[in-house]
């Protein structure tokens, strides 16, 4: 059996091993494939012969899937899964895993990072010390911009599955009150320092608004320049979820015209992002690299799952399919 691993480098740089699919066949790993389908061919090249797939950002669409006969069973190394066509694989019988809550607690960690980075702005003040400014100051203390204290201020957050739900134990920790939005709410959750709203009233009501739904229609750009106008002037956004939840143009206004007071942004509509990108340019806007899932230990977690589900699939089992 052939097995076959499109992108593997970013899951695993040199830190981690292969060997668990190594006992199920005789495994590829390519570092990189490609994410553009104008690179098709090699992406056909590469896969063709395959019966086992596995793939982060590699896109795998109904042409491609035509092109690979022996293809039984594909693996997305990640939690989303858009990047396959998914409705042809399972016309041609391919069953599709992917990886569901591998990064809770790091994607969690990750969106108070961000916070804090934005409340305390420790690396710019980390980096002042360094070039002498406390040396040479005639104070025994400064600072260079402002410092925001979170406690009993109030955290909005948009989506409060199994990673929204982490988020709002730690900001609960910190002395916020939660304001969460879920299509699923489950009411045992609420407290008196936790409660369901609808968007307008959290987005009016909060200091900090932390995005963790997921991509779909009713999301898509639900940050734009209406909700933002509704948000309070000293509010926060935090995104660890999907830069198409942002519309990035309105979101790069706001921040310059001061109708917030700024935004840590993980993910962009366009990844690698692009070097016209308006947030580059923004106001008080920190951006990190896609960065949230990609502890060692998540993706040692990660890693593991993808074993598994390839095991349950050839054990005639299949788990976590998404199509």
């Amino acid at each position: 059996m052939k097995i076959v691993v499109l992108d593997g480098y970013t899951l695993n740089p040199g830190d981690l091993t292969w060997d668990g699919l190594k006992l199920f066949g005789d495994l590829i790993v390519y570092d990189r494939t490609s994410f553009d389908l104008q690179d098709e061919e090699l992406i056909i090249k590469r896969g063709k012969d395959a019966d086992i797939i596995f793939t982060n950002k590699t896109p795998l669409t109904r042409n491609i899937l035509e092109q690979m006969p022996n293809l039984k069973f594909i693996g997305v190394l990640a939690t989303g899964y858009n990047i396959v066509d998914t409705i042809a694989a399972k016309e041609r019988g391919i069953v599709v895993s992917n990886i569901p809550s591998y990064g809770t607690s790091a994607v969690a960690q990750m969106t108070f990072g961000l916070l804090l980075e934005l409340c305390n702005h420790i690396g710019a003040h980390n980096e002042s010390v360094c070039k002498g400014e406390w040396t040479n100051n005639p104070d025994w203390s400064y600072w260079k911009y402002p410092l925001i204290e979170l406690s009993d201020k109030t955290m909005g957050i948009i989506g409060y599955g199994r990673i929204g739900q982490a988020v709002g134990k730690i900001a609960q920790a910190f002395g916020l009150k939660v304001l969460a939005m879920s299509n699923s709410p489950r009411q045992e959750l609420e407290s008196e320092n936790m409660k369901y709203v609808g968007l307008d009233e959290l987005l009016s009501k909060s200091d900090v608004i932390s995005l963790h739904c997921p991509l779909v229609d009713s999301t898509m750009g639900i940050i734009n320049k209406d909700n933002i106008n509704k948000m309070k002037k000293n509010a926060i956004l935090i995104n660890t979820a999907r830069g198409q939840l942002v519309i990035e143009e309105h979101l790069a206004d706001a921040l310059n015209e001061g109708r917030i007071s700024g935004a840590a942004l993980d993910v962009v509509s366009s990844e690698p992002i692009k070097s016209d990108n308006p947030l580059l340019k923004a106001k008080n806007c920190i951006i990190t690299p896609h960065i949230a899932w990609a502890p060692k230990e998540s993706r040692e977690r990660l890693m593991n799952i993808a074993i598994r589900n390839l095991k349950a699939y050839l054990d005639g089992k299949p788990v976590n399919v998404v199509n």
